[in-house]
């Protein structure tokens, strides 16, 4: 278990002061338990003896043990793909790397179902589907698609998605109009990206509401997000899989689908309609047993009818 989700067990008995601790180390994550015992217990205005008993109380053995937990978190968080090649070197198994591989992914799979609450999924789609204004969504390197691929289930359901893509300095300017109305949903996975957490940041700043997919060692936005839906991420390779969080996005637009009204349902079918008249897609079969869709008319063709 992360240690910020230890600090956060709903069953722990707290003192007034050890509660003033555990305030400090979530404002400050992780930032206030790398320094020492009486460093945290001089910021947190409690003595140094009550910072043990906590720390044994979170269920470590001492406060360097807990130290030590944090500190294997930080580097879990911050590991490269580099550092993870030379984590991940093959062991001599004769297991074939792609089965390997699947199986991890698998496993991964099977964790994101257990790892982030149904409630959380559902007030996730309360938030989208209720905003007044519009829906913004952001990612980072890699995560953007996925980022991308939800703005495109949105657009069937509701009008003003924005998917921002890369950000730069032209999208920045999208915070000037962002205010209380509007929801920003941010796909951010480790090595955290720091114009994605920043114009997160920022948007929180002016009232916004966050909606966060992360990893299990959260983005610095899981801060101010008011949901946050984590996947695990590690696998046979030393590059992170984004597949979980696929599944979780696309979890989550299985969920809004079962809820929508009749407005939504009138929307998707007024877009089937205009991709009908655009011959968007294939929609009929021909004689050879592909399907096809007839196109627009021409003037020429209207002419002669």
């Amino acid at each position: 278990m992360a240690i910020r989700d230890v600090l956060m067990r709903q069953d722990l008995a707290l003192t007034p002061s050890e509660e003033k601790i555990v305030r400090l180390l979530l404002t400050d994550y992780p930032g206030a338990g790398l320094g020492s015992a009486s460093s945290l217990a001089r910021r947190a205005g409690v003595s140094d003896p009550t910072v043990v008993r906590l720390a044994v109380k979170l269920g470590y053995e001492g406060y360097p043990d807990f130290q030590a937990k944090l500190l294997a978190e930080v580097e879990a968080r911050l590991h490269s793909p580099l550092l993870m090649m030379e984590a991940k070197r093959p062991s001599g198994s004769e297991d074939n790397p792609i089965l390997a591989y699947l199986a991890s992914v698998d496993e991964a799979m099977g964790k994101a179902a257990s790892i982030t609450p149904l409630t959380t999924y559902d007030r996730t789609a309360r938030l989208i589907m209720e905003a007044k204004g519009d829906i913004v969504l952001v990612g980072g390197r890699f995560s953007r698609h996925v980022a991308g691929m939800f703005a495109g289930y949105l657009l069937q359901f509701r009008a003003n998605v924005r998917d921002i893509g890369v950000l730069s300095s032209q999208s920045l300017d999208i915070l000037a109009d962002l205010g209380r109305k509007d929801v920003l949903v941010v796909f951010d996975y480790r090595r955290y990206q720091l114009d994605v957490v920043s114009f997160a940041r920022q948007a929180a700043a002016r009232d916004v509401r966050v909606v966060l997919f992360t990893d299990q060692w959260l983005s610095p936005v899981a801060e101010f997000a008011e949901t946050t839906i984590v996947s695990p991420l590690e696998v046979a390779s030393p590059y992170d899989t984004l597949a979980p969080a696929i599944a979780q996005m696309e979890a989550l637009t299985a969920h809004i689908l079962s809820t929508l009204g009749d407005e939504s349902r009138a929307r998707i079918e007024r877009l089937e309609e205009v991709r009908h008249a655009n011959a968007v897609t294939l929609d009929e079969p021909s004689q050879d047993g592909a399907r096809t869709t007839p196109g627009p008319k021409s003037p020429r063709q209207d002419r002669k009818q």
